[in-house]
């Protein structure tokens, strides 16, 4: 039985979330919505931020298990914007409230398992030392994190599938053009 009310209640916030700023949420709000008393809220979560949390952290979980394997940056962008991508509003709502520092743990967490998925796929036949191989997670960690992010910050309006694509694109350009300067110098 508590399993189902929790479900409620978090479904609850949810909808509200896509509606409304988390400041203009109450627990009245959500008890109503999803027909439960006061009481009742408060046997499964502290508060607001409480349960704001937990669905964040458990977003992150079900996101997790439902990418085991990534073969593509692509891919790994695909996943870590997902909910943001099926919940614009309430990721905005988030985003843009003081439970930010919980939406970019989560963020950061899937961030890091979708990369680390992905590299160790690329890398699985590969000889390279686990400080390459965490520098590499930590770049493209840090780059889809970043790309989100700014997406965020700039209220999720550019096509971040695109800005992602290209980067990766400028990535390769980049680095074909560093190699050749470094080939003209050796020479």
């Amino acid at each position: 039985m508590a399993n189902l009310t929790e479900k409620a209640i978090k479904a609850s916030a949810l909808k509200l979330l896509n509606e409304k700023p988390i400041n203009q949420i109450t627990i009245k709000d959500i008890v109503e919505d999803c027909g439960i008393n006061r009481n009742s809220f408060y046997y499964h979560f502290r508060d607001l931020p409480s349960l704001i949390e937990e669905m964040v952290m458990e977003q992150a979980e079900e996101l997790i298990l439902q990418y085991p394997s990534i073969s593509s940056l692509e891919e790994c962008l695909d996943a870590a914007i997902s909910f943001a991508m099926n919940n614009r509003k309430a990721a905005m709502h988030i985003y843009n409230s003081v439970s930010r520092d919980i939406y970019e743990q989560y963020l950061w967490r899937v961030c890091e398992h979708v990369v680390t998925v992905y590299i160790d796929n690329v890398l699985k036949d590969r000889n390279i030392s686990d400080l390459d191989r965490e520098t590499i997670i930590s770049f493209y960690k840090c780059a889809c994190f970043g790309q989100i992010l700014d997406w965020q910050r700039g209220g999720m309006k550019k096509d971040i599938k695109k800005q992602f694509l290209r980067m990766l694109e400028l990535r390769k350009d980049l680095l074909v053009e560093v190699a050749g300067e470094i080939e003209h110098v050796i020479k």
